[in-house]
């Protein structure tokens, strides 16, 4: 063999320790969550475990939210890929070393500190506050449906459950009866470890799906009255007669569903892809693209979204120590409503928001010359607002 290779022995030794940090480039992500980490305030976190003397040693609390931080943020969810990634992950191994945890440990971690690492997301913007990131002259809101993990199979709508119901109870009685005229016979059957009165495999699993649609039945009822409740609140404060029907009064259409899986997530419809069991995903950023608020819903329309996460961002930005005002805010068409508009002129922030949806490459047409017609309707005014050289400009 001619050919000259580089050496190459997976078996060979070191002869001295190997450091870590030599295998990772400088700028890797890992090396900056590590060292943010270790500034941000972890008392909450700390105090759980310091209330409780006795066991083994948890493992550091700095290190399970720097691993959790950078598997989310590299795309990572599963806490048993994120132990996986321990053993084979260079950045992750850089983070836990050679004491990897298990992953209902990981898994356990998140559930118990939920409430804090949440609260995370308003130390993180102190830092960028810091580092001059949170200037918020303009900012932007949109949303996106995210799939739920439930299938669509797995909805039943208020109407079918009224009749499935009633056909389990029927079925149900069918079986204590079938139960009770074959009682001995069962008791041999099921042999000395068991009593022979426990109920059959098949009754217990209809009894259990009879009193989880019953509970469907319930939440579907209650969120008809919240949102009819809702409804009447939104009439009352824009000035508009109230509902026919009172919220009191208010029942689910035959058609609502609930999904058995994700009570919390709705059928929605998704970009170029139809119908699906999703959550909305809302998030409101500034011009360097820094996430100033966040959050999902299970309402499909963005409508009711933008004063919540514009008041969010307002919040957070004032817990993070920002006083700058938020200047602008861009939207889509879908947050469009003379409402909301109105709302953020009051909050002090200049809305630039979408009248209606452009196709695919269209520009916007230029704004006609002259002074503002005063019979124009405030949508009209939008529209045209965002026809001119500086709407255009802002929007884009």
């Amino acid at each position: 063999m001619s050919k000259t290779y580089r050496d190459w022995s997976p078996n060979q030794s070191f002869m001295f320790p190997p450091s870590p940090q030599d295998w990772l480039p400088e700028d890797d992500l890992v090396y900056f969550l590590l060292d943010t980490i270790a500034t941000i305030d972890l008392s909450p976190i700390f105090a759980h475990y310091e209330r409780e003397l006795r066991g083994q040693p948890p493992f550091h609390p700095r290190m399970m939210v720097a691993l959790l931080l950078y598997c989310y943020a590299t795309g990572t969810r599963s806490s048993r890929k994120i132990m996986r990634r321990c053993h084979t992950d260079v950045a992750c191994r850089m983070v836990v070393g050679d004491d990897i945890p298990d992953f209902r440990t990981i898994s356990d971690f998140r559930k118990t500190h939920l409430a804090q690492l949440e609260s995370l997301f308003v130390e993180v913007l102190k830092l960028c506050a810091l580092a001059g990131l949170t200037k918020v002259g303009t900012v932007a809101l949109d949303g996106t449906k995210v799939k739920a993990n439930a299938a669509r199979h797995k909805a039943m709508s208020y109407e079918r459950m009224k009749e499935e119901e009633k056909r389990l109870q029927e079925e149900v009685a069918r079986l204590l009866a079938e139960a009770e005229a074959t009682d001995t016979a069962e008791d041999a059957a099921h042999g000395p470890d068991r009593s022979g009165d426990e109920l059959p495999e098949e009754l217990a699993r209809r009894q259990s799906r009879l009193a989880k649609i019953r509970w469907a039945k319930v939440e579907l009822e209650e969120r008809a009255w919240k949102e009819a409740a809702e409804e009447a609140a939104r009439r009352e404060a824009e000035g508009k007669s109230p509902p026919a029907k009172a919220p009191a009064d208010a029942v689910p259409e035959p058609k609502d569903q609930i999904n058995f899986t994700d009570p919390e997530s709705r059928i929605m419809k998704v970009a170029n892809k139809g119908w699906d069991q999703c959550g909305n995903a809302q998030a409101v950023a500034n011009e360097a693209q820094i996430i100033l608020a966040a959050d999902v819903t299970d309402q499909a329309n963005d409508k009711r979204q933008a004063l919540p996460m514009m008041d969010q961002a307002r919040e957070n930005l004032d817990a993070a120590g920002v006083k700058q005002a938020i200047g602008a805010g861009l939207m889509d068409s879908g947050y469009y409503s003379e409402t909301n508009t109105a709302e953020l002129e009051r909050r002090g922030i200049d809305p630039y928001v979408a009248t209606e949806r452009l196709k695919h490459g269209e520009e916007i047409p230029p704004v006609p010359r002259g002074r503002i017609p005063k019979d124009l309707t405030a949508k009209q005014r939008m529209a045209r607002k965002l026809r001119t050289k500086k709407g255009r400009g802002e929007y884009a």
